[in-house]
């Protein structure tokens, strides 16, 4: 996947940014940290207790260390394509590194696998849907039959009255999350005018194109969805 479907490289190439990243998530997405324990949950029922977990935009280094910490018997191979988020990522998750592999690149990058189980959390919404769906099926190729596939991204009504209440309301929330009112206005205009966001619809119906089976909507909190599925 070329770097330029990515419309926000170049903020996640700031190493100032990188080294803020972890404050900006749990403001701007309700129930944020729930999530990581919610696809530990989805991942647990289909693994064996040593599973080893793809994670697609492992920058920052959030969910690795949230996942590890929670499951200590995981490993994990994580790819990112902006070196100063992997750098935090590995700084973050310390001793942790032993049981994480960190690829710089795309998801072409990726080892080959198989996996036992994928994560892409806050990161497909940065892809159209092109992109998105290719992404997508490069990760199903990598995971072993029946694996599952969790996926977690802006997502919410492009019809356009309800668009703009949606997008008040993701700001409203960021405030009221603490976030300081001038960068979630910043937030709220980045996702208007730069972030390809799709429908829920939409974005299930392109998991489902992209191979996988039985997908299911397991979360949804405003401007935010997340889905399950499983490899064929």
């Amino acid at each position: 996947m070329a770097a330029t479907t990515n419309l926000f490289q170049d903020l996640f190439e700031d190493p100032e940014h990188a080294a803020q990243y972890a404050d900006g998530p749990a403001q701007f997405m309700p129930g944020y940290f729930d999530v990581h324990r919610m696809t530990s949950v989805l991942i647990r029922e289909r693994t064996e207790q040593d599973a080893h977990v793809l994670v697609h935009g492992a920058g920052g280094g959030l969910e690795l260390e949230a996942f590890a910490k929670k499951n200590p018997q995981w490993s994990f191979t994580g790819v990112e394509p902006a070196r100063p988020m992997l750098d935090e990522a590995s700084r973050r998750l310390g001793p942790l590194n032993e049981r994480v592999a960190l690829h710089h690149g795309y998801i072409d990058d990726a080892p080959a696998g198989p996996f036992d189980a994928a994560t892409s959390l806050l990161t497909l919404h940065f892809l159209d849907a092109e992109a998105r769906k290719a992404t997508i099926a490069q990760i199903v190729r990598r995971l072993k039959p029946g694996a599952p596939f969790v996926a977690v991204h802006c997502s919410f009504t492009q019809i356009p009255e309800a668009r703009r209440l949606w997008l008040h309301r993701h700001r409203e929330c960021a405030v009221a999350g603490g976030a300081d009112p001038v960068k979630a206005e910043q937030g709220r205009a980045s996702i208007d005018e730069k972030l390809p966001v799709l429908d829920p619809e939409t974005d299930a119906r392109l998991l489902g194109e992209a191979g996988l089976r039985d997908v299911t909507e397991f979360y949804a909190a405003f401007t935010w969805r997340g889905w399950v599925g499983y490899a064929p």
